[in-house]
């Protein structure tokens, strides 16, 4: 299961570095994940920055078109740090709501994101750096929202692989969103997605111990798998 940790940038934490953390299950024992790589709201002061500058309000005299963007904005970066307080103090059902309310002002203003509907006002056209902003905000809370998750007595795995491939979508390094991918994959008995997601983990983060030992027990099940398979043609 994971625990909270403090690292910062939506892509550079290390599943072994969390203070605390207690590494993946020896084999035999249960299968549960290792912490989190660091505390949710990876781009941290980065993503304020960005919602901050990107996300000002206009100067009088623009349009009220201009202002929705800037507003959403601001309310989903509030909403996130929120988030990121909650899980902080442990709060992990309040982090997923604040997380959820986050994405949810963003809604619309993504790129890609479905045409308004006829009659109704077309959204306003986003600046480069407010684009940037959606995008990192989106990243951030799609992987703290799989971190807390990961905290559940009782983990939705299919629920992590989604939000964890929604930041990849976004972002193919991400580090944290490969592991926890591998994590999930491994749960869910998909052992040959889980040891990709994790060696891709592994080349980005390679002493990363947490990475390591899960793709030993993935490898290991692939091993199992293989033999029961040769044993069941003879």
């Amino acid at each position: 299961m994971e625990r909270k940790g403090s690292g910062k940038g939506s892509g550079k934490g290390s599943a072994a570095g969390v203070p605390g953390s207690a590494g993946p299950p020896a084999a035999g024992q249960a299968q549960r994940p290792p912490p989190p790589l660091c505390a949710p709201g990876g781009a941290g002061a980065g993503a304020g920055a960005g919602a901050g500058a990107g996300g000002a309000a206009p100067t009088r005299g623009h349009s009220g078109a201009a202002t929705e963007p800037a507003e959403s904005l601001r309310r989903a970066h509030d909403f996130k740090s929120q988030g990121a307080q909650c899980y902080k103090d442990k709060k992990f059902r309040e982090a997923i709501g604040k997380y959820h309310r986050a994405l949810l002002e963003l809604k619309g203003l993504s790129p890609g994101h479905a045409a308004a509907p006829a009659g109704a006002p077309s959204p306003a056209r986003l600046s480069e750096e407010q684009s940037q902003t959606v995008e990192a905000i989106e990243i951030d809370c799609y992987n703290s929202l799989a971190a807390c998750l990961l905290q559940a007595e009782l983990v939705n795995y299919e629920r992590v692989k989604e939000y964890c491939l929604k930041v990849l979508k976004k972002e193919r390094e991400n580090f944290k969103a490969l592991y926890r991918s591998g994590v999930a994959f491994y749960h869910l008995g998909d052992y040959d997605k889980a040891l990709y997601y994790l060696k891709e983990a592994r080349a980005r983060q390679p002493t990363d111990t947490n990475v390591i030992r899960y793709i030993q027990l993935t490898e290991m099940k692939l091993s199992r798998c293989s033999q029961r398979e040769k044993e069941a043609v003879q």
